[in-house]
């Protein structure tokens, strides 16, 4: 009788061997690279517009033209960081991380062959 412990394992399947690939690694590095620095940059930029909201009433309040107020154009610019983020990222992709991507997928499709 054999037991759990005997069983030969398995063999190191595709998605193993991309892991632990050089650029695998480097896909993973250049991603992070873009992604942690924004998404930082970003929540403090939140941050201080709800901090703004929140204690500097006069300053928010304050009218630029019209009925167009100070918070009313820091809350629009929340919109507008958000789509040029997005922009950025897919240029950043595209340029850095895309073609690093085809090339791990390529390498395993031609080994599934």
């Amino acid at each position: 009788m054999s037991t759990e412990t005997d069983a030969p394992s398995p063999p190191e399947t595709d998605w193993d061997k991309a892991h632990d690939s050089p650029e695998f690694k480097e896909l993973r590095s250049r991603l992070r690279r873009f992604v942690f620095p924004v998404s930082a940059l970003f929540l403090v930029w939140y941050l201080l517009y709800v901090l703004l909201a929140d204690y500097a009433h006069g300053f928010m309040s304050t009218k630029l033209f019209g009925n167009i107020n100070v918070g009313l154009v820091f809350g629009l610019l929340q919109f507008v960081s958000t789509f040029l983020i997005t922009g950025l990222y897919v240029r950043y992709a595209n340029k850095k991380l895309d073609p690093i991507a085809e090339k791990i997928r390529t390498d395993i499709e031609s080994e599934a062959k």
